[in-house]
């Protein structure tokens, strides 16, 4: 009888080699392969299985919006992924059937995922979230469906919003102006200003007010705006939520301190002296039987919707608008136009400004304002596939895996935006004149846009924000000039796609400025000028 290792041709370290080589394709064949004959195609990564998620982890929102800038011609297609699918959608019109489809396609099953990790809620409140995401009519109510109802009705057109848009104005100019008399007290005026720390500064102490009154932590304990920043910056590793107080030490330490300090201010009763939005959400909370520790902690994912969004969409447009003088101008001039005098005021003094009119007769301030969210926006509205579904009639999706729909890719796709997709232009935003002299606006698919996300998950403070935002802008563009430390240009760098995308993306390097008061008519206005609807 013949032995095995005298006819085996291979030494034993080839025969190692062999082995794993074949393994590697067999693995690789495998998790390429589609669950349906009507699965999206497979883009697979060149480590089976977990190759996708390694680059999330690795890359952040850059490797799959580089994914799909690579695979343009597939408007969705699959990612394998350990037990899972992921549908990565990157075409507007498909985008818009998930959209439709929302009791197939649902984002509520992975909310009470995503808060758990992030908050650090316990087990008794995640019961309590748990418990009838999507009730159909008659069903009973469960508390995401009572407080996302609340807080749509809230911040829907009507008059709460108008209210709550012009308590953020006022206290928006509130800060602006005592910032202004700070600055010009300053030794140093010409010492260099970090123009998003400047920002970030304004936008919490005053976001923290006009929403959770006089007595919120934040004012109460200046040190905790540094806590908030380091719980942003570190949500990512939160979510991953490995051992966070370890491996995200600083936002895991950031988060438990700021609820700490929202659990006093909701035990000394000081809920009742911010908004009526908070003023609900906290009795919204406490009726489904939430402790005060876990409403505190509600309330920072509030807090957090609040200040983030609105603090580095306000930076962008505020570094496009004074890295361009003609730009700068043009707003400056759009914003003046419609100052009037109070009609109530006989001595002159007192000046409205309309929100309203910022938005409906200050196109280039608005078209800046769409153009700064689309570039820095690469968020991906997700969906739990609930059922097998065919979405569009044409794509088998797998009940249990996730739908993205990738923003990042959509907003970089030349054939939606043109050949300067990745450049600064607010003339995408703006109306264009005919031949035959009529005005049209630019034709984008509404679904392509997707700054706030899209269908049923459409950012209930949309129009909070933009009221917000516009607001701020307009009193720093009249009150402030703002220049490059060495003359010349401002730099604007590229924004810092390789962390998770959760809201407007910050920059990949700080930008320095100077910033000074201006000294004309309209500068001194804003000092006396009164906001209106």
């Amino acid at each position: 009888m013949v032995s095995f290792p005298e006819v085996w041709p291979l030494s034993p370290i080839a025969t190692w080699l062999a082995i794993i080589a074949i393994t590697y394709v067999l693995m690789y064949q495998y998790s390429a392969r589609k669950l349906d004959a009507k699965e999206p195609v497979v883009v697979s990564s060149a480590v089976p299985f977990i190759g996708h998620l390694l680059g999330m982890a690795l890359h952040g929102g850059k490797y799959t919006k580089n994914l799909g800038i690579r695979n343009r011609n597939l408007p969705v297609f699959t990612l394998p992924v350990p037990g899972s699918r992921i549908y990565v959608v990157t075409e507007p019109s498909l985008a818009a059937a998930v959209q439709r489809a929302s009791k197939a396609l649902s984002f509520t099953p992975i909310i009470p995922e995503v808060t758990e990790r992030v908050l650090g809620l316990d087990k008794a409140t995640m019961e309590i979230t748990r418990k009838n995401l999507d009730p159909g009519p008659g069903d009973e109510r469960g508390f995401l469906a009572d407080i996302q109802d609340m807080v749509y009705a809230y911040f829907g057109p009507g008059n709460y919003l108008n209210e709550i848009s012009l308590n953020a104005a006022r206290e928006l100019k509130s800060e602006v102006v005592a910032i202004a008399v700070s600055q010009e007290a300053r030794c140093n005026p010409d010492l260099p200003i970090d123009l998003l720390a400047w920002v970030r500064h304004l936008v919490t102490i005053s976001t923290a007010k006009y929403f959770y009154g006089p007595q919120n932590p934040i004012s109460l304990d200046p040190k905790l705006e540094e806590c908030f920043w380091d719980f942003d910056h570190g949500l990512g590793k939160l979510l991953m939520n490995l051992c966070p107080s370890v491996t995200a030490s600083k936002a895991y330490k950031g988060r438990e301190l700021l609820v700490k300090a929202l659990e006093k201010y909701l035990e000394n009763g000081h809920h009742k002296t911010g908004s009526k939005i908070v003023q609900k959400r906290v009795e919204v909370a406490l009726q489904h039987g939430w402790t005060l520790r876990a409403t505190a902690r509600s309330e920072l994912s509030f807090l957090f919707a609040g200040i983030v969004n609105a603090t580095t969409s306000t930076f962008w447009i505020l570094l496009q608008i004074f890295a361009d003088p003609r730009l700068r101008s043009t707003v400056r001039e759009e914003i003046i136009q419609i100052i009037t005098p109070d009609e109530k005021d006989p001595h002159c003094e007192n000046y409205q400004l309309s929100i309203t009119n910022l938005k409906d007769r200050c196109p280039v301030l608005v078209a800046v304002y769409r153009e700064c969210l689309r570039l820095g926006s690469d968020t991906y509205s997700m969906r739990m596939v609930r059922e097998n579904t065919i979405l569009a009639d044409r794509y088998f999706l797998k009940k249990g895996a996730v739908v993205q729909i990738a923003g990042g890719v959509i907003h970089a796709d030349r054939s939606i935006w043109g050949e300067n997709v990745e450049e600064f232009d607010p003339s995408r935003f703006l109306e264009h004149k005919q031949q035959s002299g009529n005005t049209k606006p630019n034709q984008i698919h509404p679904a392509a846009f997707r700054a706030f996300g899209g269908g049923k998950t459409l950012c209930p403070g949309r129009h909070f924000a933009m009221n917000e935002i516009l607001s701020l802008v307009s009193l720093v563009v009249l009150m402030f000039d703002i220049e490059a430390p060495g003359g010349g240009k401002i730099n604007v760098p590229r924004k810092n796609d390789g962390v998770l995308p959760v809201h407007i993306l910050e920059p990949i390097s700080p930008v320095e400025v100077l910033i000074s008061r201006r000294r004309d008519k309209y500068a001194e206005i804003c000092s006396n000028v009164q906001f209106s609807m």
